[in-house]
């Protein structure tokens, strides 16, 4: 049951990646049929990640107040309708609100499954089952580029961006069927059905062990209301949690990873790869390696730890955007190989930290009664961030030259660099209830000194 779960609420992270990567093989044939300037491409391209940053507000005013299953419903049904409103768009227009629903569905989602997926793993795995998520994400995108390579000899952009209307269907029919997540069902004063989810993802569970859960999920929910106002931020360790979430995201989006992967033909062209067939066979390498490293990255997080990948992804970033940033300088055709080896580095070192691991201390850090608004809070800002990226990346490549781009993402990164290893928790194997007391004992520390 925990792997047909995890499994689950990992496929929307698929819809995530099939929506962000197909629209990289879709743009040339878009160029051709539709009339683009520098600004409308990048506010296309930018749509989802600005629709994002809606969805995630909106599942901050639902998702403790209904339920974490009935949100992922509502984000189904939108990933489905955007879809289709993608394939049948007529123009700029009628394409860029078809991918701001997407991105509705995506912000949504975003936030949500890991959440879900954090409250209904085991302690001793949650580092994978959470990462489950950012796998499926870098499955999907590499999805995405092979259904663009199959029909970029036909051009039929509307097969591409339709593509992702059948996992949404999947992920529907899924989370009809699925069960709510039992720390939410605690906190709705529903612990028979709770016990009866733990009891189904931990079959071995003892019935002591299971008392136990529930009343420590119990006991981390503040029966007075005022615990879980947005007041409590001014905490200085909540404020310190809060702070440190939206950086990491901040961080995994000026690394550049959404321009290589919504912009890769383009930037394999300017390197001297020549051909879409080619670019495209490139562009679906840089997914397939995506998912091998997230794989490494699934293996090793609990046994590793989140603070030491966190400073080895920085470390390997840095120099890898680096050297991007010189051959671009040097803009010799023949060196195009020597970019694209780069660029590979760049996705390991992606993979296996910058990409699973704000997502896996989003759905940790946060105390129970303040989950839902922490997450939203870091989710928006990975979303802010993204747009922001996104869309400025054309104007950004045309004024300074890819060179100069790649050179401020290398920056980012290493400033990314010395803030994991100033701040960067570790989590491992530590159970939410037992992190959420360790932040109150902390708090309790400060308030007495």
């Amino acid at each position: 049951m925990l792997i047909l779960l995890a499994v689950l609420a990992a496929m929307f992270g698929f819809l995530f990646g099939t929506d962000i990567g197909v629209i990289s093989g879709a743009l040339p044939f878009l160029t051709k049929e539709f009339s683009f300037t520098a600004q409308s491409e990048g506010f296309m391209t930018g749509a989802v990640p600005f629709g994002a940053i809606f969805g995630a507000i909106l599942a901050l005013l639902t998702v403790d107040r209904f339920g974490r299953r009935p949100v992922l419903i509502f984000s189904s049904l939108l990933f489905a309708a955007g879809s289709l409103a993608a394939a049948l768009a007529l123009g700029v227009w009628s394409l860029t609100a078809a991918r701001l629903i997407i991105g509705m569905a995506i912000g949504v989602s975003a936030l949500v499954a890991p959440m879900y997926l954090a409250e209904i793993a085991p302690a001793r795995i949650r580092g994978a089952v959470v990462s489950a998520f950012q796998l499926m994400i870098t499955i999907g995108i590499l999805a995405a580029f092979v259904v663009d390579w199959a029909f970029s000899y036909s051009g039929s952009w509307r097969y591409m961006l339709g593509f992702s209307l059948i996992p949404a269907c999947i992920c529907l029919a899924g989370v009809l069927k699925a069960p709510e997540s039992p720390r939410w069902l605690v906190l709705a004063g529903r612990e028979k059905e709770a016990k009866h989810v733990l009891k189904s993802v931990q079959p071995d569970i003892t019935d002591d062990k299971l008392g136990k859960i529930v009343d420590e999920i119990e006991s981390s929910h503040p029966e007075d209301p005022a615990e879980e106002s947005w007041s409590k931020f001014k905490d200085p360790r909540l404020r310190g949690l809060l702070i440190f979430s939206v950086a990491a995201f901040f961080l995994q989006q000026f690394s550049g990873i959404n321009v290589i992967l919504n912009y890769a033909p383009q930037i394999l062209e300017k390197a001297g790869l020549s051909g879409i067939a080619n670019e495209l066979i490139a562009t679906a390498g840089i997914g397939a390696l995506n998912v091998l490293v997230t794989l490494i990255s699934m293996a090793v997080v609990d046994k590793i730890g989140r603070r030491p990948l966190f400073i080895f992804g920085f470390a390997g970033a840095f120099v890898s955007l680096v050297v991007i940033s010189v051959l671009f300088g040097l803009d010799n055709a023949n060196l195009a190989w020597l970019t694209l080896v780069a660029l590979f580095a760049f996705i390991f070192f992606f993979a296996i930290s910058l990409g699973p691991l704000p997502w896996l201390y989003m759905s940790e850090l946060f105390p129970l009664a303040l989950r839902g608004k922490g997450m939203a809070v870091a989710s928006v800002s990975n979303w802010v961030c993204n747009f922001l990226v996104v869309f400025l990346f054309p104007a950004l490549a045309a004024s300074l030259g890819e060179s100069m781009t790649f050179g401020l993402f290398a920056l980012c990164c290493a400033f990314g660099l010395w803030f994991a290893w100033s701040f960067a928790p570790e989590t491992r194997g530590i159970s939410l209830e037992e992190i959420d007391q360790s932040i109150a004992e902390q708090r309790t520390g400060n308030a007495i000194a």
